[in-house]
C-alpha cells in the first residue's frame, strides 16, 4: 500500500466517526416529523393516567396494610444462604445495566465508520435500538433518584423498628433512600424497552423484572410499595421515551389509532447516516 494511502485512513475514519456522533445527537433532538403523533399523545396520556391511578392506589394500600407485615416475614439481613439472591439482585443495578448498554453503543460507534452499504445500515439500526434502551432506562432512573431524595423514606427497620411511614424528606442518605426502588425502576424500564422493540421477548423480560424486584424484598432493601413505585416509574418513563423516538421515526412507527409499534423495515428515519 502506498504510504500516502495509509496516511489518509485515520483522518477519514475519525471524520466519519465524528459525523456519526453528530447525527446520533441531532436525530434525537430534531423536531418530531411523525404525522400521527397527536393520536399517539392522546393514547399515551390515557394509558399513563390510568396506569398511574391504579398503581397509586396499590401503593397506598401497600404502605398502610402490607409493608410492615411483609418485611417481618423476610430473613434477617446478611443471612449467608441468601448469596444467590444477592447475585440476582445485581442484574438490576442501574450502573451495570447502563454501563453495558453504553459499552455496546461504543462498539457500534467504533465499528460503523468502517462499514458501507447494507452492513452499515443494519449496524446503525442496532445502534438506534441501543440508544432507545439506554435512554429508556437512564431517564426514569434519574427521575427515580430525584423522587428518592425528596421522599427520604427509611429502608426496612431503619431506626430499629418496622415503620412504613418513616419519611425524612430531603435526607439524602442511603438509609433514607428506600422509595422508590432504583433496581425496580431499572429492570422494569429495561423490560418494557426490550419488549417494545421485540414483543416476543415480553415473557422473559417480565420474569427478569419480577425476579429482581422480589430480590429487593428478600434482602430487606425495600418495602413492597417501594418496588411497585419503582416499577411504575420505570414503565412510564420508558413509555414516554418510546413516544419520543416514534415521533422522530426512530425505531418505532405510529399506527392510525395512535398505537406505537416497532418499525419492521429500515427507513431513512432509522439511520444515523450512511
Amino acid at each position: 500500500m502506498p504510504a500516502s494511502a495509509g496516511i489518509g485512513v485515520a483522518p477519514h475514519y475519525f471524520g466519519g466517526l465524528f459525523e456519526l456522533l453528530r447525527r446520533s445527537v441531532t436525530q434525537l433532538v430534531r423536531p418530531p416529523t411523525e404525522p400521527r403523533r397527536a393520536e399517539a399523545v392522546r393514547r399515551l396520556s390515557r394509558q399513563v393516567l390510568l396506569l398511574t391511578a391504579i398503581v397509586a392506589l396499590a401503593i397506598t394500600a401497600l404502605i398502610f396494610a402490607i409493608d410492615v407485615v411483609e418485611i417481618k416475614l423476610m430473613p434477617p439481613r446478611g443471612t449467608p444462604s441468601l448469596w444467590p439472591v444477592r447475585i440476582l439482585t445485581d442484574f438490576g443495578r442501574d450502573v451495570y445495566v447502563l454501563g453495558l448498554l453504553a459499552a455496546m453503543l461504543m462498539v457500534v460507534a467504533i465499528v460503523a465508520p468502517w462499514l458501507r452499504g447494507a452492513r452499515r445500515s443494519r449496524l446503525l439500526r442496532v445502534g438506534n435500538q441501543l440508544q432507545f434502551m439506554f435512554f429508556a432506562v437512564l431517564v426514569p432512573v434519574l427521575a427515580g433518584e430525584v423522587i428518592k431524595w425528596i421522599a427520604g423514606r427509611g429502608r426496612p427497620f431503619v431506626g430499629g423498628k418496622s415503620d412504613a411511614l418513616n419519611f425524612v424528606p430531603f435526607a439524602g442518605t442511603e438509609a433514607h433512600a428506600s422509595f422508590p426502588s432504583a433496581h425496580a425502576v431499572t429492570c422494569f424500564a429495561l423490560a418494557f424497552a426490550v419488549t417494545a422493540l421485540w414483543p416476543q421477548a415480553g415473557v422473559a423480560m417480565a420474569v427478569y423484572a419480577v425476579l429482581v424486584a422480589l430480590s429487593r424484598l428478600v434482602l430487606l432493601a425495600h418495602h413492597p410499595s417501594d418496588v411497585v413505585a419503582g416499577a411504575l416509574i420505570g414503565v412510564v418513563g420508558a413509555m414516554l421515551l418510546r413516544y419520543w423516538f416514534a415521533a422522530r421515526r426512530l425505531c418505532f412507527t405510529i399506527r392510525p389509532d395512535g398505537g406505537i409499534v416497532p418499525r419492521t423495515a429500515a427507513s431513512p428515519g432509522d439511520r444515523k447516516g450512511r
